[in-house]
């Protein structure tokens, strides 16, 4: 492992506490130090490493804005889960993860009070961070719920179900998608493979090259169009890439 005195803040964090006393370009160091010793830590012992790499900087943005543990976190994919243990108090039994008697590999309740959802890769994050909202406005509480939902977990159907329940109930809930474009395999999903073909035909792109032409002509209104056509294809191009998040 590599010595404590090569990282300037790394040590320093032992809850997210620790971490709001930093500025963001120290937080831009630390970054860059805890994917150093996510790497070496990963690289003797065995694990999942490329979904912590890309979740760095959302897992340090979300306990820097966020009052955790009073605020709560609700990760969808455990294994993206590891730079909020790093962060939450376990980085010196950090390599015990994924070993007998060490710490878990997915977020598990009895092991922190920061674990508010036990889960492993099944789109449950919508549904869990729901359902804790709706028990806090019963209770009369104040905290915010935040689901970090992707790495292929959009491809789950209790996933949509949630967001339906979410917008009929109209819960103060935010959901984080992470989507970071990558995957361990090619895409298999049947709407991201229609969506793809769709976006690279002949005829698609001339009919919006003749969209975006006309709507040029047509000043404000126009420019509301654009705005809408912009929208849309940024979703096409959003559920393409749903399926590569794992």
């Amino acid at each position: 492992m590599e010595n404590k005195l090569e990282y300037k803040y790394l040590y320093s964090i032992n809850s997210p506490e620790d971490l709001r006393k930093l500025s963001v370009n120290e937080l831009k160091v630390l970054a860059q130090e805890i994917r150093e010793f996510l790497i070496d830590t990963i690289s003797q012992i065995g694990g999942h490493l490329g979904a912590s790499l890309g979740s760095v900087e959302l897992t340090l943005a979300l306990h820097y804005v966020f009052s955790t543990p009073d605020d709560q976190l609700v990760w969808d994919v455990g294994h993206q889960g590891y730079i909020h243990k790093i962060v939450t108090g376990r980085r010196d039994v950090f390599q015990t993860i994924r070993q007998f008697h060490g710490i878990s590999g997915f977020l598990k309740r009895s092991e922190s009070p920061y674990d508010v959802f036990g889960a492993g890769h099944a789109s449950t994050s919508i549904s869990a961070a729901l359902g804790i909202a709706t028990a806090r406005d019963f209770m009369n509480e104040k905290f915010k719920v935040v689901a970090v939902i992707g790495d292929g977990a959009m491809t789950g159907g209790m996933a949509y179900e949630a967001m339906n329940n979410a917008g009929l109930l109209k819960k103060n809930l935010i959901v984080v998608l992470n989507d970071n474009n990558m995957s361990i395999a090619p895409n298999v999903w049947s709407i991201s493979n229609y969506f793809s073909s769709l976006t690279v035909t002949g005829a698609y792109n001339k009919f919006k090259t003749n969209v975006w032409d006309l709507t040029g002509k047509l000043d404000s209104v126009g420019d509301r169009i654009r705005k809408v056509a912009g929208r849309l294809e940024s979703g096409i191009g959003m559920t393409t890439s749903m399926s590569r998040c794992r």
